[in-house]
């Protein structure tokens, strides 16, 4: 089978005069081109827009609107368009500028035929580089926003495995602790909301709540006979305890991206004031999200319900945290703190605690679809084993694809 031959290129002469328009269109016609012809440069515009043209041969002096109009107008409307002007002697200073404006070529009038042959073929060769260079670019483009697409999905895909990570971590401790209170959660949820009332934002906003979900991560490493110890403990038994912090800090400050969360843990029990631990740092010597983090963890320890006492009311907490301002708390956190108001800090708990009670109802929901599917299967199953000759193909069960993350600790 032969193979078709590709179209000739569809080229558009104009010239207001008709004799050397026509014999221009005759002789390109009889070397195969495809030819088209106007008479003046809104004709052209018209011509040139209906179907592709690569190539447009214009005279320069035209009546009404002139070549460079014409030129101005296709580089505009059809970038991909070349443009080859004609000018007569003495006229050679405008077509130079018709080359600054875009046009690839120029000719004196009468063009002889092997000059205008040449010009043309230089024309589209060029004009055939330049589009294959720009199907390579957008070709590159498409890729480059594949690849950031695959990418940014995987960028997400790790920060949920690292958050997941995290919340992992901070179970393990909360059971080691019996802390079943999503105290940690809910310190999360106070400080974010303190955070962005004091403006902060974005990547500082998600690693001062790492901050503070890994506040006590460090407790991992305190002895069991002293973290789970019902009585007071005794100063030999503090100084064990108040190593936590320390601990939390080497465990997580290699990781890069905790970075930022290891000094809000190594700072979260310092003080305003100085009489904190274990640097005894003031005022902003403290991070910020520790400082944060300070308001909120103190409002959920005296808002909470403990084995050997009763949570507090709020207004008894809010009034408390007013009180210790500029000695335990950073005045400007605790301004913040207070503009949330009461109303909004017990919604906080409420949506905490209804978060809670969804995720059981989330686990019936899936394990009532998982056995709904699987009533359907073997409903397919019996039909297939009725029909003569069909054999149905194993398919694995469906399995569910709950995942509960309730993660708490110790105030």
């Amino acid at each position: 089978m032969e193979a078709i031959p590709p179209a000739p290129p569809r080229i558009l002469i104009v010239d207001d005069d008709d004799s050397v328009r026509d014999v221009i269109s005759v002789l390109l016609r009889e070397e195969g081109y495809n030819c088209v012809v106007a008479n003046g440069a809104e004709m052209a515009l018209d011509l040139a827009g209906e179907e592709e043209t690569p190539l447009v041969i214009s005279d320069m002096k035209m009546p009404g609107k002139d070549g460079l109009w014409l030129l101005e107008n296709l580089r505009e409307r059809l970038p991909d368009t070349s443009v080859i002007m004609l000018t007569g002697y003495g006229d050679t200073e405008s077509a130079v500028d018709c080359l600054r404006r875009g046009a690839v070529d120029y000719l004196l009038k009468p063009p002889k035929l092997t000059d205008l042959i040449r010009a043309i073929e230089r024309a589209l060769a060029k004009r055939r580089i330049e589009m294959a260079r720009k199907r390579y670019q957008k070709k590159l483009e498409r890729k480059v926003r594949d690849r950031t697409a695959e990418l940014r999905s995987a960028l997400r895909d790790i920060a949920n495995t690292y958050q997941n990570t995290l919340l992992a971590l901070v179970a393990a401790l909360d059971a080691r602790e019996h802390e079943t209170s999503d105290h940690s959660q809910r310190v999360v949820s106070y400080t974010s909301a303190i955070a962005q009332r004091m403006g902060i934002q974005g990547k500082e906003l998600e690693e001062i709540g790492r901050g503070a979900l890994l506040h006590d991560i460090g407790k991992i490493g305190v002895p069991d006979a002293v973290l789970l110890k019902p009585g007071k403990l005794t100063p030999d038994e503090w100084l064990e305890m108040r190593k936590h912090p320390d601990i939390g800090f080497q465990m997580i400050q290699a990781i890069p991206f905790l970075d930022t969360p290891a000094s809000i843990v190594l700072s979260h029990q310092e003080r305003w004031d100085g009489a904190g631990y274990p640097r005894n740092l003031q005022r902003h010597e403290i991070h910020i999200g520790a400082r944060i983090f300070a308001v909120a963890d103190t409002l959920d320890a005296m808002t909470s319900d403990r084995p050997y006492r009763k949570g507090t009311t709020f207004t008894n907490a809010i009034q408390e945290i007013k009180r210790c301002a500029n000695t335990q708390f950073d005045p400007e956190v605790v301004r913040a703190f207070l503009d949330i108001g009461e109303e909004g800090l017990i919604r906080i708990k409420q949506e905490m605690a209804t978060k809670k009670l969804q995720l059981p109802q989330a686990e019936q929901d899936a394990h009532d679809a998982e056995a709904e599917l699987a009533r359907l299967t073997d409903l397919d199953d019996d039909v297939d084993a009725a029909v003569p000759g069909h054999s149905a193909s194993d398919e694995d069960e469906p399995k569910s694809a709950v995942v509960r993350s309730v993660a708490g600790n110790k105030g």
